[in-house]
């Protein structure tokens, strides 16, 4: 089964040209069944992809990946939420208002494009999308940009802000206006009630979803890069800011590349090789929640074959702050030529629960123990709705409760009053006798008080992971003066574990190689069955998917001697095969007795090769 081992002449397939990589990882995709466009028989459409058998079980196994990562580790709970949510959730996250892109139009073509996008790919400014509309409308004009199809000039056009969620309405009719989700963060955060009842209401504790996002992208590029559906990972965890805080001592020695705000804002900037502890000691990563996920996150991508020479973790700008950001880091991968975003780590503080809290009928708190129990003074309201009823009809109940938020925010506005106390009302106001609010100070014993949780995100694209992986693990080398290409998959997340093949379909070889993939499959490893054309023709087949393992069932398997063999030279022994790795194309003898168990542990790494 030797392929000539020794000619190995090794090279990453994506140095030397960056965009005809990319155009060969697309082409290799589509004819190995990674990914292709959707609806290629009618043409096509931008932003969606259709993954094919082998990228459907690299996919699924990445997000097992994550799942025992961030979930199981973790002790998360996992839910899974509708695609779909009415209205009401939006207007409270705040994505029907600040959930957009800068959108430029070509008056010549019409074609529609990403404004930060033409300005980043035609000028020396990076992150556009953080100076704004105005700006990146006067930055096309000082440089006299034109359409990127056309070539008409834009600098006379608006650049306006584009919503990206689909909208689509909930049953017949448009009475009930929804959106295809643009994160899956919020099918969590609408069901926190539940949730935290599920967690026995004790802080902190996260919840984990893995599902499809819908983004109306304006000019969707690069292949798996830029979709308008995509899948995520995202964990949210609740957590008490006050008395809540993770334990570094897992991820303190962890080392990944940080490129601050700070780096950023100068000429010469660049990302820094730092440990977890000491970014967090030097400042860099001001919370020890997102300083926790990154350590996480970079064993991770590195444990799926991410090239950790092209990742590394950029702070957000003050202008590219999502709206509900404290701060926030993503995670980038060089793919495609350029650094693109994989991930996003953010500190959301209590911006969503607190939304969502003043816009449903639900509480959104927890509620934290005191120590001790405390006596404090509060003020309270009794109004007398037989004195507001007449007086302000159907209002008298939003009377009342404007009376109690005031009381409760700023008391020393009744203690200041003459004769009445102003409420106001979605801007009208109320005055109000303060015979009829009986305001009073109550001296009341509290053994806690109810808190709205703050939150630590950390979301991942599943979609752009799986396109770096691909990226980064193409490879080409020399094997018996034929170049090879091959995907340098990590074993866990392959889309095939091994491949079973007889040296040739005949003499009871195939029936032997069937019974020895069968055994495999029962043994719960992904197989592939081929027994096609020369044997170096099936191993390269194998090569080009990332299947790190062959079989070969030969003649020594049956206990016969092969035509070409030595007869002074020690014959194999029965019942055993070749097993040949992916990268080396090194080869051992193993008994079929012992194969399940040695490709187990050679897939979950507690075998090498070299062990063998």
């Amino acid at each position: 089964m030797s392929e000539g081992e020794g000619q190995h002449a090794e090279g990453n397939a994506t140095d030397a040209d960056e965009n005809g990589a990319t155009a060969d990882l697309t082409e290799l995709a589509k004819r190995r069944g990674f990914f292709l466009q959707t609806a290629g028989a009618y043409g096509g459409v931008a932003g969606f992809y259709t993954f094919g058998p082998q990228g459907a079980s690299l996919k699924d196994n990445i997000e097992d990946t994550w799942r025992e990562r961030f979930t199981v580790q973790e002790g998360n709970m996992e839910v899974d939420a509708p695609t779909v949510m009415p209205e009401p959730v939006f207007e409270a996250s705040g994505h029907l208002d600040g959930f957009d892109d800068m959108i430029v139009e070509c008056p010549e073509c019409r074609a529609s494009h990403r404004a930060d996008h033409v300005v980043e790919d035609n000028t020396d400014y990076e992150e556009a999308e953080a100076l704004g509309p105005d700006r990146v409308g006067e930055i096309i004009a000082e440089y006299e940009l034109v359409c990127p199809d056309c070539g008409t000039g834009l600098a006379d056009q608006a650049v306006e802000d584009f919503n990206l969620m689909f909208e689509t309405n909930i049953g017949p009719g448009s009475s009930s206006p929804g959106y295809l989700r643009p994160e899956t963060a919020q099918g969590i955060f609408v069901e926190f009630p539940q949730l935290a009842e599920y967690a026995r209401n004790q802080l902190p504790f996260g919840v984990t979803q893995i599902g499809r996002a819908y983004r109306n992208e304006i000019s969707p590029r690069k292949s798996l890069v830029r979709v308008r559906e995509f899948t995520q990972a995202e964990l949210e965890l609740f957590v008490d800011p006050e008395e809540d805080e993770p334990d570094l001592s897992s991820v303190e020695d962890v080392v990944a590349p940080f490129y601050s705000a700070e780096a950023q804002n100068e000429a010469d900037g660049e990302a820094r090789e730092l440990t977890i502890r000491e970014a967090v000691d030097e400042g860099v990563v001001t919370d020890e929640w997102i300083a926790y996920y990154l350590g996480v996150a970079t064993e991770w991508y590195e444990h799926i074959g991410v090239d950790m020479d092209r990742f590394r973790f950029r702070q957000h700008l003050g202008g590219e702050l999502a709206h509900y950001a404290a701060d926030c880091w993503d995670a980038e991968s060089y793919v495609t030529g350029d650094w693109v975003e994989i991930a996003g780590f953010a500190y959301r503080e209590d911006y969503d629960l607190s939304n969502h809290h003043e816009h449903s009928d639900e509480d959104y708190t927890v509620f934290r123990q005191y120590d001790e129990p405390v006596t404090v003074e509060r003020p309270t309201v009794d109004p007398d709705m037989s004195v507001l009823g007449p007086e302000f009809g159907g209002d008298a109940g939003d009377v009342a409760d404007a009376l109690g938020d005031l009381a409760e925010r700023d008391p020393d506005r009744f203690r200041d009053a003459d004769e009445t106390i102003t409420v106001d009302i979605d801007g009208e106001s109320y005055d109000v006798s303060l015979d009829a609010v009986n305001f009073a100070v109550e001296e009341v014993t509290e053994s806690g008080e109810h808190i709205v949780p703050h939150v630590v995100e950390p979301s991942l694209g599943i979609d752009r992971a799986l396109y770096t992986v691909l990226e980064h693990s193409l490879r080409e080398d020399e094997v018996d003066g034929e170049t090879r290409t091959y995907l340098e998959l990590p074993a866990a997340v392959a889309p095939t574990t091994v491949g079973v093949f007889p040296l040739m379909d005949r003499d009871g070889l195939g029936e032997r190689a069937r019974e020895v993939a069968a055994d495999l499959r029962a043994a719960g490893l992904s197989v592939a069955y081929d027994d096609s054309g020369a044997i170096g023709r099936r191993y390269r087949r194998q090569d080009e998917v990332g299947t790190p393992f062959c079989v070969t069932v030969d003649y020594a398997t049956l206990g016969e001697p092969a035509d070409d063999e030595d007869p002074d030279g020690d014959a194999p022994e029965p019942d055993t095969v070749t097993l040949r790795e992916r990268d080396t194309t090194a080869q051992a003898r193993i008994a079929i007795a012992e194969l399940p168990r040695v490709l187990r542990e050679l897939r979950d790494g507690d075998l090498t090769f070299d062990e063998l």
